[in-house]
């Protein structure tokens, strides 16, 4: 059961006045986004600031599409479920030989990071989503909040929600020495279209999300929509995760080495990883996956990898800022909630404003 949306109609004018915020928010990505048309609903105005230049599309894959994930969409449209998600109605653990370990059916949905992105980013608009915009400071009072950005542009609003990500400048800034901490182990990641897999391989993974389990490791895949948003079969892509461990240090920093020789901390888009490391990935999967799964990933072009982290902030408002999302705790991958909580979050902080009528 979702709870409907409040409704710009209904909820400015009690936010009209002195109660109508300016609100910034930094980050562009799920949490940021829902945060800002949730408010804007609400009858505030928002701006959103993202640091990045280009579309972000390119920067996952899949995702699981919870319920909250998808509230945004659902309470108008409960049919756009079906229109962006891809459903599979069994859970398979396999081993290393592919022999079944367990089976159960299941109702998940899938959806591909980029596809629920561009939703979102439809909804907002772009007039008033800064890209290009990376912040460098700020600083408030019992009035507002003051944001210095590296163009040298300054603003002030009433609040400031930050939700940059793991990585987040506004973290560091408000909680200085509070950064997210190596787990021990990476997760590789790469989406190849339906009608790449073989028949004979589609056919027993079609319809299911697969988990392969060897020692110290394991990886599943699943499908999510194709490239454009395609839900039918045969224009979807598989989507896998795959866990490795990784030795801190300069075995993981050597990993994490783009093909240019930049270091990264937390990610190597498609298309930045040493072909070194890509060959060594395709080789094993060949030599200790099950062969359904195997060949999924021998037919990804481009894989990629995040480096699993733990981060946690000591509180989520300190004045007229706070952090949300990725930013203020990560949530390790296996939960398959991370844009979960961020979407929660900004339900939650846009439920607690109109409560108070504005009054932060």
């Amino acid at each position: 059961v979702w709870t409907r949306k409040v409704t710009a109609a209904s909820s400015v004018h009690r936010n009209s006045g002195r109660n109508r915020l300016r609100v910034a928010i930094v980050g562009g990505s799920m949490g940021g986004l829902t945060t800002a048309l949730l408010l804007r609903d609400l009858g505030h105005d928002v701006d959103v600031f993202e640091r990045a230049t280009g579309e972000l599309t390119g920067f996952g894959a899949g995702i699981v599409a919870h319920e909250v994930t998808l509230r945004y969409f659902v309470e108008d449209a409960p049919s756009s479920v079906d229109e962006m998600t891809v459903p599979v109605s069994r859970y398979r653990l396999l081993d290393g030989s592919g022999s079944l370990l367990f089976e159960e059916p299941v109702a998940y949905r899938f959806i591909s990071w980029g596809r629920l992105y561009q939703a979102l980013l439809a909804q907002f608009g772009r007039e008033r989503y800064h890209q290009g915009a990376a912040l460098v400071g700020f600083s408030q009072d019992e009035q507002g909040v003051d944001l210095r950005f590296a163009s040298g542009t300054e603003y002030r609003f009433d609040l400031l929600v930050l939700a940059d990500g793991v990585l987040s400048t506004g973290r560091q800034r408000l909680f200085p020495g509070v950064e997210p901490v190596y787990a021990g182990y990476v997760a590789w990641r790469g989406t190849v279209a339906e009608h790449e897999i073989p028949a004979s391989v589609l056919s027993r993974i079609d319809g299911t999300i697969t988990y392969a389990l060897i020692p110290n490791s394991h990886i599943l895949v699943y499908p999510i929509p194709g490239a454009t948003g395609e839900v039918e079969p045969g224009n979807r892509l598989w989507n896998f995760v795959w866990y490795r461990n990784v030795q801190q240090g300069a075995v993981l920093a050597e990993l994490m080495t783009d093909r240019d020789g930049f270091p990264h901390a937390i990610s190597l888009h498609p298309g930045r990883v040493q072909d070194r490391y890509i060959h060594e990935l395709k080789t094993l999967a060949a030599a200790s996956l099950p062969e359904e799964v195997a060949a999924v990933v021998a037919a990804t072009e481009r894989p990629f990898i995040q480096a699993v982290t733990d981060v946690e902030s000591p509180r989520m408002a300190v004045g007229r800022i706070c952090i949300l999302g990725d930013a203020a705790f990560a949530a390790r991958p296996h939960a398959a909630a991370g844009t979960a909580k961020a979407a929660e979050n900004a339900w939650m902080l846009a439920e607690t404003i109109e409560a108070h009528a504005g009054d932060l």
